[in-house]
């Protein structure tokens, strides 16, 4: 299993590509958790590695790949992110999804949420508790947490400034392994 690649598989799709066929990414979770396992130092290293320096040019280069697999990538087909972590909850989010659902923010927060050592609102279970797993769809899309909305969080800065989200993404999110793995084709790193 030495330097083994986690692969996502090509499914044809022709839902939004009038007269063209798109191919998506899938991913089989049982697969990506085997090869993070065995991976994620290294990919942790890589990352580091580019912390401390950059190449130039690096910006550059994760827009390519961030743009090359997201668009390929339908988070419904996996959903990963849903099941194995949990947003952060502002306090906006906690008023505007309460009030989607009818309750109080307290009763929200008192059914739905804990508060960490930190004093941030997260998911008191896992996967969430929107999530509906037999589509990968959330319930309250619409008024999701704006940590869900903005997720996985690869374009806000320069990357060097967001290397820790990568480093985070990558155990719970195959595209963003993907997008680092790619990342590390195109600089020839092994």
């Amino acid at each position: 299993m030495q330097n083994q690649k986690f692969s996502l598989q090509h499914k044809s799709f022709t839902g939004y590509l009038p007269n063209k066929q798109a191919i998506m990414l899938t991913v089989n979770l049982r697969s990506f958790k085997q090869i993070i396992r065995y991976n994620k130092r290294r990919m942790k290293r890589f990352l580091t590695m580019l912390e401390k320096r950059p190449p130039r040019g690096l910006d550059n280069l994760i827009l390519e790949a961030d743009k090359s697999i997201w668009g390929k990538t339908d988070c419904l087909h996996c959903a990963n992110c849903c099941k194995t972590m949990s947003p952060t909850y502002t306090k906006k989010d906690v008023q505007r999804i309460s009030k989607h659902l009818g309750m109080s923010a307290k009763s929200f927060r008192q059914k739905w949420l804990f508060r960490d050592k930190g004093g941030d609102w997260l998911n008191a279970s896992q996967p969430c508790q929107f999530l509906n797993e037999d589509t990968n769809m959330c319930n309250i899309y619409d008024v999701r947490p704006r940590d869900c909305a903005g997720f996985p969080h690869h374009t806000k800065k320069k990357m060097v400034e967001y290397i820790h989200v990568y480093k985070q993404n990558i155990e719970h999110c195959p595209a963003t392994y993907r997008v680092v793995e790619l990342l590390k084709e195109k600089l020839n790193h092994k």
